[in-house]
């Protein structure tokens, strides 16, 4: 006899039907480390789908810098920051991150979700708003869904449609607005300037998910706010280390004060264990290479712009894009699960993202660059993916709605 969750999930065969097509695009086994190649069944791949924009995750001095904190501190803390897990590590690597960002304090979560989720969800009450633009991060839509505040989301990247709801919200109360800095997967910027002017006229706060822009933006790749010269206007920044810094964590950075507040009353630090040893150090040594290595971002660049460039010659629709993150617009659930499964064949790894995380009408493949990839790697990738395209004629639909 069936029990009522089997019951319940039993006729939940959307992944069985993608495997059955033969499109299932999802927990990929990669048998080698993180970088611009990697082998997948045996077989090297080109790896463009990495988050690891600064190419750091096998660096010789971040690998080097795990192993020792291994050796002295063991494999893991046994427990929370609050309680026992707070090693002299963590502490350094706050007081390093805080100085980056140019804040007064900083706080380091076990994961970049759980950051988001403990700071969101936290510090705006019953009476007061979360403003979240309508395509931020899982997690921080997570964290306003356990906030007792009023959630309102407004149009991405619309200012003017901010500051509708800005009117809408009461005087006096906090308004947070919680924004991407570069979103995951448009990969467009946030137009922070007109977005602190707001939340000034309004007297509202300002918290930043720096996940994909650190390393990326700013000076020595400190960010969103450094990047457009609004650090004294933004509340807090967040960010994550398991993207350009090469390991796994998250943080927040802000006030003192503030900083304080979500220490001795943030669940999601309280009742977590914390980074483990490894991580912190590593995370120590991505940020010392960032810091003293401004040609790794320079490069990152050179090749984002290349790649761009060469995807839209090849008439490829990459959106608003303005980062490494490049998206390419197939506009069918079914063609992009069939792009990436042609393509990983092919030798090309590459993200397939469809509904529900992004409309039907926006369904697209994400194509991500790193500072280790070379012009020749990318040259290679785009010769495939439009050999690929034109099998499945995405180019040629791409260019009549074009015209259309």
């Amino acid at each position: 006899m069936m029990g009522i969750l089997k019951t319940k999930f039993a006729s939940y065969d959307a992944p069985q039907k993608a495997m059955a097509a033969g499109v299932y695009p999802y927990f990929r086994t990669i048998e080698s480390d993180q970088d611009t190649e990697v082998l997948i069944n045996g077989k090297k791949v080109l790896m463009f789908g990495s988050n690891s924009y600064l190419g750091l995750t096998n660096h010789p001095a971040v690998k080097e810098a795990a192993i020792k904190a291994i050796e002295k501190y063991g494999t893991g803390c046994a427990g929370s920051r609050f309680l026992n897990g707070t090693l002299d590590i963590h502490i350094e690597l706050e007081l390093r991150l805080a100085r980056l960002v140019e804040k007064e304090a900083c706080l380091c979560y076990s994961t970049g979700f759980q950051a988001n989720l403990g700071v969101v969800s936290l510090l705006a009450g019953r009476h007061d708003y979360l403003l979240l633009d309508e395509l931020d991060h899982a997690s921080i839509i997570e964290g306003g869904r356990l906030s007792f505040s009023k959630v309102i989301k407004y149009a991405h990247n619309d200012m003017y449609a901010l500051e509708r709801k800005l009117t809408l919200c009461e005087p006096g109360r906090i308004k947070l607005i919680v924004v991407d800095g570069i979103f995951s997967m448009e990969g467009d910027i946030v137009k922070l300037p007109q977005l602190v002017e707001l939340a000034q006229q309004y007297e509202a706060s300002v918290m930043i998910d720096d996940a994909h822009a650190l390393g990326v933006l700013g000076r020595n790749g400190a960010g969103t706010a450094s990047h457009f010269g609004l650090t004294d206007k933004v509340d807090l920044i967040m960010g994550t280390f398991s993207k350009s810094l090469a390991s796994l964590g998250g943080f927040i950075a802000g006030d003192t004060e503030v900083i304080n507040f979500i220490k001795h009353n943030s669940r999601p630090l309280i009742f977590s264990a914390s980074m483990t040893p490894a991580s912190v150090a590593s995370v120590l040594a991505a940020i010392e290479i960032m810091e003293s290595e401004p040609a790794r971002i320079q490069h990152l660049w050179n090749v984002t712009h290349y790649a761009n460039q060469q995807l839209m010659l090849h008439g490829f629709d990459t959106g608003k894009t303005e980062s490494p993150i490049i998206p390419i617009y197939i506009r069918d659930d079914y063609k992009v699960l069939k792009l990436a499964k042609d393509l990983l064949e092919d030798g090309v790894f590459v993200n397939p993202v469809v509904s529900p995380a992004v409309s039907r009408e926006d369904s697209l493949i994400r194509f991500s660059l790193m500072a280790t990839h070379t012009f020749e790697q990318v040259d290679m990738a785009v010769e495939k993916i439009k050999r690929a395209a034109d099998a499945l004629g995405i180019i040629r639909a791409v260019i009549m709605e074009t015209i259309s």
